[in-house]
């Protein structure tokens, strides 16, 4: 049979189509289109090659595999056995250490510490791994990174550094060195020769990232791959970038404040909700294995403004402080501003206490409410403690500070019922609180447990029954 000329002139022009995708997220659009319909950048739709192939799978032809498949039994666990990196709050989100041929995305905000951390990260494994760890920086120089090394104290004989931007120079590297740990920093400085686009467009990091995975695999060499973010927060780079990688760790933290946080977002070997705490000083940074201490303030007395709860970080409970202050009386609309608070919660909390609490007038007051020491408390089960702190400072009744309040408030003003509360608990007794406050429902007794020792918790229904308890309590 025969095609006719204007059916295989349709035909031709229909393979021959152009294929388009997005240079910010990869999105492809089936035609050219002036905006991205998926992330919404202007101008970032470009023509590709490297067109959706359908139709070809079909008539792949069947081959040997490499390897038999086998039954699940008969396979041993031990090449995935995570190792120890030597810095301990990274191996509490990583799940116990790094697996070796896993690939890690380490994303974060320009000057938040990823490569003072890596570097830690690389000297810790060359000290106690016994296999060399390979620092390729694409950003800086060799020497650049001796600075750091050196103000670190992370010099080591089995830490070596390389500066390139070139992928095939990397895998020159890393015949020549042969290490167990590869640090790249960043994967949007290298480029894959004969990819199309510039270092850090989607083709070439989707290129990049890739033959680094199978590498990886096929080595067994633990990679860590540093990427940037966008202004949003979210990892720069197309969307397939964290499908490729085993581990998406995010390194977090305000540069006004010491503290960093590394928090997980994907974990194929472990929980992707753990949060590690570090110290950023002058001499590099450090693991902070019991962070409580950095949210709270000890006062001699009482003040009125504070309350403190219990914030969950993932599977971490941290005792934190949070403080309110009520200002003059404006005309108009009074300002509400927040430091480490949602907002919005707060506006939600000072409506219910204007409503249920009959002695509080805030209507007409300028209102301000922050945590303590840099933290971030967005989770609803913070509202009673930044209740019952607007509550003191416009009331002028100082709570005592040993105790905790945990609940979410709703808008009738009832303490709902919220996650984790014998861990948050326990971690309050662990710091030394004596009081507890938390929605009905969740004491000890609800939970079939007892309660630590030295702690006293009780139960409240609403936002007036936990003023009262609070008063009563640091009137005591």
């Amino acid at each position: 049979m025969t095609v006719g000329p204007a059916r295989a002139t349709k035909a031709t022009a229909k393979a021959a189509r152009p294929a388009y995708e997005c240079d910010a997220c990869g999105f492809q659009p089936p035609k050219w289109l002036g905006r991205c319909s998926e992330c919404g950048e202007w101008g970032s739709i470009v023509e590709s090659t490297m067109g959706p192939a359908l139709g070809t799978m079909r008539n792949v032809a069947p081959r040997q595999p490499s390897e038999p498949a086998r039954p699940i039994a008969q396979i041993s666990a031990a090449p995935a056995r995570a190792v120890a990196t030597g810095v301990s709050e990274l191996d509490r989100v990583l799940g116990g250490g790094i697996v070796p041929g896993a690939v890690v995305l380490l994303a974060g905000e320009p000057g938040v510490g990823k490569s003072t951390l890596l570097l830690d990260v690389a000297q810790q494994w060359a000290a106690g791994s016994g296999s060399h760890a390979l620092v390729v920086s694409g950003e800086e120089s060799v020497s650049q990174v001796r600075l750091r090394a050196e103000r670190m104290n992370t010099l080591h004989e089995r830490l070596y550094l390389a500066a390139e931007t070139d992928l095939g120079a990397v895998i020159g590297h890393l015949d020549a060195v042969k290490p167990g740990l590869l640090v790249l920093d960043s994967i949007q400085t290298i480029a894959m020769p004969g990819a199309e686009g510039v270092p850090g467009g989607v083709t070439q990091v989707r290129a990049v990232t890739a033959a680094l995975v199978a590498i990886a695999k096929e080595r067994n060499i633990a990679t860590i791959l540093v990427g940037h973010v966008t202004k949003d927060g979210n990892v720069a780079g197309p969307r397939v970038l964290e499908h490729l990688v085993d581990v998406v760790l995010h390194f977090e933290g305000d540069k006004h404040s010491s503290l960093r946080l590394v928090r997980g977002l994907k974990n194929r070997f472990g929980a992707a909700d753990e949060v590690g705490c570090f110290e950023m000083h002058e001499g590099g940074i450090t693991s902070l294995p019991d962070p409580s201490g950095l949210f709270l303030t000890r006062y001699a007395q009482p003040v009125p403004g504070t309350c403190c709860t219990v914030a969950m970080e993932g599977r971490r409970a941290l005792v934190t402080e949070v403080q309110s202050l009520i200002g003059a009386q404006v005309p108009g609309s009074p300002r509400r501003t927040v430091s480490g608070l949602d907002s919005s919660r707060l506006a939600m909390v000072l409506a219910v206490l204007q409503r249920r609490i009959q002695s509080l007038h805030l209507h007409d007051k300028e209102v301000f409410a922050a945590t303590v020491g840099g933290i971030r408390v967005v989770e609803p089960a913070a509202d009673l403690a930044v209740a019952l702190a607007v509550a003191s400072a416009g009331l002028n009744l100082a709570i005592t500070g040993r105790l905790v309040a945990i609940g979410e408030v709703g808008l009738t003003g009832e303490v709902r019922r919220v996650g984790a509360v014998p861990r948050r608990i326990a971690e309050a007794a662990r710091i030394g609180f004596t009081f507890a406050l938390v929605p009905t429902g969740c004491g000890p007794e609800a939970s079939g447990t007892t309660a630590p020792k030295g702690m006293e918790v009780h139960e409240v229904d609403d936002l007036q029954s936990a003023l009262q308890w609070a008063a009563r309590v640091s009137a005591a």
